[in-house]
C-alpha cells in the first residue's frame, strides 16, 4: 500500500523512491531474480559481475550450471576444492596487502602536501581514508567467511522471549555464584544470541501516552495473576487485573495511598506538598525496587523524573512492567558492584520495602547509596525495620535499625523526620562534616585514584566517594528545573566545555529533531501495512514514549525533544569508549547510564519505541572493532518494540555497511542524504511486527 510523498526538509534528500520502505527491498529481489536468469543463460557475464564467486567452494557434482548457493560453476576449472581454497586465500592476502600499501601511500601523500593544504582538510582526508580502510578490511573478512554470514537472522526460540543477556541465572548457578550473586550481572559468561526475539503470542502495540501509563496489555509482560495478587510491595498492590489488561488507575484508597505517601514525604522534608519538590532542588529520583513504578508515575505530573532500578526477575519483573508503562527503568543491583552512574548523580534515593538489607556487608550498600546521592540530597526509607513502636515485638529489627541509624550518622546524614515506617535523611552539603567526625567512627574518604566518575560495574568501595569532584554542589544551590537544563558558562567549565561548543550541539540537536519528525510524520500518519491479525487503528499508531539515545554526548537530543513538546523520556547512554559527559547530563536534570555497547544493555526485550545513534558507528567501528556490527544491531533489535524506529546518523561508508545489515534483520530501511556537501548520511529504519504463531516452538 503506497504512502503519501515525503514532506520537504531543507538540506535533506532521500535516496531512492519516496514510497513504502519495503519498495527498495522489492526492487532488490527483482534485480536478483533478473540476475539469476542472466547467470543461468550467460555464466561468463555473471562471473564478470561477481569476481569473488570463487571464494565459495563448489559442492555441486555438475561441471556446468548453477550450484546450490546460486553461483554459476565454471566448466574450465578442474582443480580440487583445496586448491581453489588456497587460491582464494592468496587473493584475499594480496588484496589486504594492496589496501595497506594504498593507505600508507595516501598517508604519505597527505604528509608531503602539508605545506600547501590546510591542516583541517588533511585531518579530514586522513580520517576518511582510515575509516574506508577499516571498512574495506571488514568487508574482506566478511567475504572470507562465505555466504552463510549474509543470510537473514533466524527467529529465537520460545524460551528466549524475555531473554536478558548477562543475567543468565542457570549459568550463574552452574558457575557456583550464590548469596544473591547469581542474580547479578555477569557479562563475561553470558551467551550472545544473534537471533531475532519474537514477541509473545498475543502481544499488542502499547497504548499511547498518557493512557499507556495507567493501562497495559497483560500479554505484553511476563506476569501471572497470582504474582499480581501476592505481591507485597507498597506500589505493587496498586493495580487491578482483568482478562486482557492491567490497570493502575483506581478510585480505591490504595491508589489514593500513593498521593498520600508522597505528600507525607514532602511534609517530612519540610515542604507543603510534593509539588514543591522542584523548588527544594529535587528533580531526579533513583527509586530502588520500585514495585511497578506507581511512585514515579504519580510524581511525573510534578515534573519529577524517577529512574527505577531493580534486580533481574525472570517473571513478574518490576523493571519490565515499569517500562511497559512508559516510565524510566533498568535492571540494577546493589549486590556486589557499583551502579554504572557517576558519583553525585541523583537528588533523592527512595526505597519503599525495596528488599535491600542496608545493615548487611558492614554498611557498604549504604556507602554506595551515599556515593550516587548529590550533596544536600535526600534518602527516603520505608520499611518495617524503622517502626520503633514494634521494636518490643521484634528485637532483630531493632538491632538492624540501630546499625543503620548509627551508620547514617557516620556518613554525615542528618535525620530529618521519622513517621510510622518512613524515615528521611539529608546528606550533608559541607565537606567539613567528615573531618569533624570522631576518629575511626565512620568510613574514610576515597582517595583520588578510587574516586572516579566512570564506575562501570566496579566492585563496591568501602570509602565515601564524590568528595574529590568539582561537582560537589548542594542541590539547594543549583538552578531550579527547568533552568538546570541550560547550564551557565561557569557551570560548563566544570565539565571542560566552552559555551560555543555546547550551543552548537544544542542547535544541531534541535535541527535534527525537526528533520526527523518531518521525515517520520508522513510515515506514521500515512497508510501502513496492517498488523498481523489486527485491524488498523486510527493514526497515529506509533507511540513514541521510551527513547534510547545510544551516544548522548551532552544530552542535546533529550533537550531538543522536550523543547519540541514531545511526550517522551530519554535514556541517555554514554559509551565507555568515548568521553564521559554523563555527569553533565545528570546535572542537567535528565537520566542516563554508562554502557559498553559490546555488551548487552541491562533491560528486557521490546523496551524502547525509538533508538537514536549519532556518531556511534564512528566511535565503535571507525578505528577498532571489539565486536561486530551485527552484534550491535541484533542487540538493538532485541531492545526495540515492534513497529519501533531506528535513526542512525554517521559517515557514509559506515551507514552503507549498516544498511546492508538491516536486510538480515528484516527491517524496513532507507538512507537519507544530509545536504550536498556533507559526508554523513541518515539511516532510518522501522522494525516490522512479526507475530509468533500459537504453535511456534
Amino acid at each position: 500500500m503506497s504512502r503519501p510523498s515525503q514532506r520537504g526538509v531543507s538540506g535533506v534528500r532521500i535516496s531512492g523512491s519516496s514510497s513504502d520502505l519495503g519498495d527498495s527491498q522489492k526492487k532488490d529481489r527483482t534485480e536478483k531474480e533478473d540476475l539469476d536468469r542472466r547467470a543461468s543463460s550467460d555464466p561468463s557475464s555473471f562471473a564478470m559481475r561477481f569476481p569473488f564467486r570463487m571464494v565459495l567452494p563448489d559442492n555441486s557434482p555438475s561441471k556446468c550450471g548453477i550450484n546450490g548457493n546460486g553461483f554459476a560453476s565454471d566448466p574450465f576449472i578442474t582443480s580440487s576444492t583445496r586448491s581453489r581454497h588456497k587460491l582464494t586465500m592468496l587473493l584475499l592476502k594480496f588484496s589486504l596487502v594492496l589496501i595497506v600499501i594504498l593507505a600508507l601511500a595516501g598517508s604519505f601523500w597527505w604528509t608531503i602536501s602539508i605545506s600547501t593544504t590546510s591542516r583541517g582538510h588533511i585531518f579530514l582526508g586522513y580520517r576518511r581514508l582510515q575509516e574506508q580502510l577499516v571498512s574495506d578490511l571488514w568487508d574482506i573478512g566478511e567475504l572470507s567467511l562465505g555466504s552463510s554470514r549474509f543470510k537473514d537472522l533466524e527467529f529465537c526460540s520460545l524460551e528466549l522471549e524475555n531473554y536478558v543477556p548477562c543475567f543468565n541465572l542457570s549459568e550463574n548457578l552452574a558457575l557456583r555464584f550464590s548469596d544473591g550473586h547469581e542474580y547479578d550481572r555477569h557479562c563475561m559468561h553470558g551467551m550472545r544470541q544473534n537471533c531475532l526475539v519474537l514477541p509473545p503470542v498475543n502481544y499488542k502495540i502499547p497504548l499511547r501516552w498518557p493512557t499507556g501509563k495507567d493501562v497495559i496489555w497483560l500479554a505484553n509482560v511476563k506476569i501471572t495473576a497470582q504474582e499480581v495478587l501476592s505481591s507485597g510491595s507498597l506500589t505493587k498492590r496498586m493495580m487491578m487485573l482483568d482478562e486482557e489488561q492491567i490497570s493502575f488507575r483506581s478510585a480505591s484508597h490504595m491508589f489514593d495511598g500513593v498521593e498520600d505517601y508522597s505528600h507525607q514525604i514532602a511534609e517530612m522534608i519540610g515542604l507543603r506538598n510534593e509539588s514543591n519538590f522542584i523548588k527544594s532542588g529535587v528533580r531526579t529520583i533513583l527509586d530502588i525496587g520500585c514495585g511497578y513504578g506507581s511512585f514515579g508515575a504519580h510524581l511525573f505530573s510534578k515534573q519529577i523524573l524517577t529512574m527505577c532500578i531493580a534486580n533481574y526477575e525472570a517473571s513478574g519483573s518490576q523493571v519490565q512492567l515499569t517500562l511497559e508503562r512508559g516510565l524510566p527503568a533498568m535492571i540494577g543491583s546493589f549486590t556486589s558492584k557499583q551502579l554504572p552512574y557517576p558519583s553525585l548523580s541523583f537528588d533523592m534515593l527512595h526505597c519503599a520495602r525495596c528488599g535491600i538489607d542496608w545493615d548487611q556487608q558492614d554498611g557498604i550498600l549504604l556507602i554506595e547509596a551515599d556515593r550516587v546521592l548529590k550533596p544536600g540530597g535526600y534518602f527516603v526509607w520505608t520499611s518495617p525495620v524503622t517502626n520503633t513502636q514494634a521494636f518490643h515485638r521484634n528485637k532483630d529489627n531493632q538491632k538492624r535499625w540501630n546499625f543503620v541509624h548509627d551508620f547514617a550518622e557516620n556518613l554525615c546524614w542528618e535525620m530529618l523526620s521519622q513517621q510510622d515506617e518512613t524515615v528521611v535523611w539529608r546528606k550533608t552539603s559541607k565537606k567539613s562534616c567528615y573531618s569533624s567526625r570522631k576518629p575511626g567512627s565512620g568510613p574514610s574518604l576515597c582517595s583520588k585514584i578510587h574516586d572516579v566518575e566512570s564506575p562501570y560495574y566496579r566492585p563496591l568501595q568501602a570509602c565515601i566517594g564524590g568528595t574529590q569532584s568539582r561537582r560537589w554542589i548542594s542541590i539547594q544551590e543549583r538552578s531550579i528545573w527547568p533552568s538546570r537544563a541550560h547550564p551557565a558558562k561557569n557551570e560548563l567549565a566544570i565539565y571542560g566545555l566552552h559555551p560555543e561548543e555546547f550551543a552548537e550541539d544544542s542547535e544541531t540537536s534541535r535541527m535534527a529533531v525537526r528533520n526527523y519528525w518531518s521525515l517520520l510524520s508522513p510515515l506514521i500518519f500515512s497508510d501502513h501495512p496492517k498488523r498481523p491479525g489486527d485491524e488498523d487503528p486510527s493514526p497515529p499508531y506509533n507511540m513514541l514514549r521510551n527513547v534510547l539515545d545510544m551516544n548522548a554526548r551532552f544530552g542535546g537530543f533529550n533537550s531538543a525533544l522536550l523543547e519540541a513538546g514531545k511526550s517522551v523520556w530519554v535514556m541517555n547512554v554514554v559509551p565507555t569508549t568515548g568521553p564521559n559527559y554523563l555527569p553533565l547530563i545528570l546535572d542537567r536534570g535528565y537520566v542516563g547510564v554508562l554502557h559498553d555497547w559490546c555488551e548487552a544493555f541491562p533491560t528486557y526485550p521490546r523496551t524502547y519505541d525509538m533508538v537514536h545513534a549519532e556518531g556511534l558507528l564512528s566511535l565503535e567501528y571507525g578505528q577498532q572493532r571489539r565486536c561486530t556490527m551485527l552484534d550491535l544491531f541484533s542487540e538493538i533489535d532485541r531492545l526495540l518494540r515492534p513497529e519501533g524506529w531506528v535513526i542512525i546518523q554517521d559517515r557514509a561508508p559506515l551507514v552503507e555497511s549498516a544498511r546492508a545489515l538491516t536486510t538480515r534483520l528484516k527491517w524496513d530501511a532507507r538512507i537519507v542524504e544530509i545536504g550536498s556537501n556533507s559526508d554523513e548520511r541518515l539511516l532510518i529504519c522501522q522494525k516490522p511486527f512479526f507475530k509468533r504463531q500459537p504453535n511456534y516452538a
